[in-house]
């Protein structure tokens, strides 16, 4: 359940605890509004771990592409923890112009992935996204399973598609050559990926 903190006192000591908390805990800051996010299980873990594989494995790293698990997005370089937000899955590709400031990114990634947890609503960002942006944005539901894959048009991140169990619809991306699609699988549905100009596959 989501907690709004009106007490400053409360405010500086919860700031100063998740300060000092683990540097890759995945706190947001919307505007200079703290936002924690439920802890990631070993499903969204071993979820990031498979989806960065198969992004890296067609990416041309050795030629400046990025795929990192997990980046800051800033829309600024000064004061950028005042905004920021922070992916499970970053692709930069190297014809990317966003800047890279060692601590994070000014400008949005060819491609993000957020993997929902409970009570978080990935679609919230979706703006902030479009604002950086961010040239596809892949949501991974968990609770009913879905993915639905957006794309930047006309200074927006429109929805192009949603696989899920009932339809198992293929999703094409325009950053990478890949496609996305939810297949059933025990003991949980499986997401499947595909290169669209080899034989080459994934599953996450």
């Amino acid at each position: 359940m989501p907690v709004l903190i009106y007490d400053q006192d409360m405010e500086r000591e919860i700031r100063l605890a998740r300060s000092g908390a683990q540097e890759n805990n995945r706190d947001e800051v919307w505007e200079g509004v703290l936002v924690v996010p439920a802890v990631a299980n070993n499903e969204h873990q071993t979820l990031v771990m498979d989806l960065c594989y198969a992004f890296a494995s067609c990416a041309n790293r050795s030629g400046g592409d990025r795929v990192q698990p997990g980046a800051n997005v800033s829309d600024r370089d000064a004061k950028w923890k005042d905004n920021y937000r922070c992916p499970d899955v970053v692709v930069y590709l190297a014809s990317n112009k966003a800047k890279d400031s060692n601590t994070h990114w000014v400008g949005g990634p060819d491609q993000a992935v957020e993997i929902a947890s409970p009570g978080e609503d990935p679609r919230l960002k979706l703006e902030f996204y479009a604002k950086v942006k961010t040239r596809e944005v892949l949501i991974v539901d968990r609770d009913p399973w879905a993915l639905e894959l957006y794309q930047f048009k006309g200074a927006k991140l429109v929805s192009v598609g949603v696989s899920d169990l009932a339809t198992s619809a293929v999703l094409k991306s325009e950053a990478l050559p890949l496609s996305f699609q939810l297949c059933p699988g025990t003991p949980r549905p499986t997401i499947h990926i595909a290169h669209t100009t080899s034989a080459q596959t994934w599953t996450a």
